[in-house]
């Protein structure tokens, strides 16, 4: 890798044929409450909305210069990687097939194809990701085109280092801790390979959602594995198997310095940098900045970078958002009663409610019992503290009830 860092100069000097460097914003809000100087490094504001169009042009352009007569490229991605890969194909003029899986949302399919325009061929196939990329993989050997990888592959990551590039330029000086997020590890290891080399100082935190923590894993295990099962909220990172060259940029990481978040808390990440900041992040952009509070004590008085790798959040699923966040800081829970079936019963449980509690949701799911029905019940309040003086009082008054706000099973197929 001696020759990493001029390639990743090179690089991020081509990218400013397609885009100006995304800014490095301090952010006042987080450096205030953290008392440390805190600096976003907003890839949410690609052309994209995400980093992925550097490791897609960069790998392009490596192609293209290699052998002038490939016209053909094929990806297989349900997100950023698509819409990454259709800006490259219509700014070199080349032709891309996008393998996407049947269950693609329509905005994700639409913003793909208006950044590919005629350039791009969307196939929509397969249920699963598994199914799509093998499709696509097929397809490539058929007609001789190039398939891109997602995170894979060197050129790619080359072009993720361009994001540390820019960093160096724009601060002026090194960080003290840079936190990246982590799916298939291609912006972590471009990152981190290029600044180990040139800020030797610097210090890393490597962020992965709970429910895909295959960077983990593959420090565990002492290589890649596939995780027997993905979260696939946080889907641009919910990945079930680090890249086999990435994980050899990365093995050096020690396993304490990869922290897994919670995809409940990351909603109330999510959330308040919309509310406070007005900064729109996807769940796999905003996983730098969610551990900044276990990290309160680690980075009092240091510079740190957090890079929000991604801002495409479809607002449809605001509501699901929202939902998962109120859970999480306990100030929505869903309950199961056995309610008693005579006038009145219902008037005594409304009073049991405090000035702040709410009802979101209520449902008998037994609406032939003769003596008791089973009630589903969702209440929000402003505090958290208030559900302990509401659930008191229903001991009180002798209530069977069960709360399932934690019960993934029941909380799935009743929620």
């Amino acid at each position: 890798m001696t020759d990493f860092p001029d390639a990743a100069l090179q690089t991020t000097l081509a990218l400013r044929e397609l885009f100006p460097a995304t800014p490095l914003q301090r952010n006042d809000h987080l450096s205030q409450r953290y008392d440390a100087d805190i600096w976003l490094k907003r890839e949410d504001l690609t052309p994209v909305r995400s980093y992925k169009i550097r490791g897609a042009f960069n790998a392009m352009r490596k192609v293209r210069a290699a052998n002038p007569e490939q016209q053909e490229f094929v990806c297989a991605s349900a997100g950023n990687h698509a819409q990454g890969v259709a800006y490259a194909c219509r700014h070199f003029g080349v032709r891309g097939t996008i393998f996407m899986p049947v269950t693609t949302p329509q905005q994700k399919i639409d913003k793909t194809r208006t950044f590919g325009g005629e350039n791009v061929r969307i196939e929509l196939t397969g249920d699963y990701f598994d199914q799509t990329l093998a499709a696509a993989q097929a397809f490539c050997a058929q007609q001789g085109a190039h398939f891109l990888s997602p995170f894979d592959d060197p050129d790619v990551i080359e072009g993720q280092a361009s994001v540390g590039v820019e960093i160096l330029n724009q601060l002026g000086c090194a960080p003290d801790l840079v936190i990246l997020p982590v799916g298939g590890g291609g912006l972590s290891a471009g990152v981190t390979t290029y600044l180990r080399a040139v800020a030797p100082s610097v210090q890393y935190r490597f962020v992965e959602p709970l429910g895909g923590a295959s960077l983990m894993a593959a420090l565990r295990d002492g290589g890649p594995v596939k995780l027997p099962r993905v979260n696939s909220f946080v889907d641009g990172a919910a990945v079930a198997r680090l890249g086999d060259i990435t994980y050899k940029m990365l093995s050096w990481v020690p396993r304490d310095q990869v922290l897994l978040a919670p995809e409940d808390r990351i909603c109330v990440t999510m959330l308040e940098m919309l509310n406070v900041e007005g900064v729109v992040l996807e769940p796999a952009g905003a996983l730098s900045v969610d551990v900044l509070p276990e990290l309160a004590e680690v980075i009092r008085g240091k510079t740190v970078v957090c890079v929000t790798s991604g801002g495409n959040f479809d607002f449809e699923r605001l509501p699901e958002v929202k939902e998962r966040a109120q859970r999480y800081s306990g100030l929505k829970k869903y309950f199961i009663l056995r309610m008693p079936q005579r006038p009145g019963a219902l008037r005594e449980f409304l009073a049991m409610l405090g000035p702040e509690d709410d009802i979101s949701r209520f449902e008998y799911l037994k609406k032939s019992a003769r003596n008791f029905g089973s009630v589903l019940i969702g209440i929000e309040t402003k505090h958290a503290e208030n559900f302990p003086h509401f659930t008191s009082r229903m001991d009180a008054a002798d209530l069977a009830y069960r709360d399932i706000t934690a019960d993934e099973a029941l909380a799935e197929f009743l929620i």
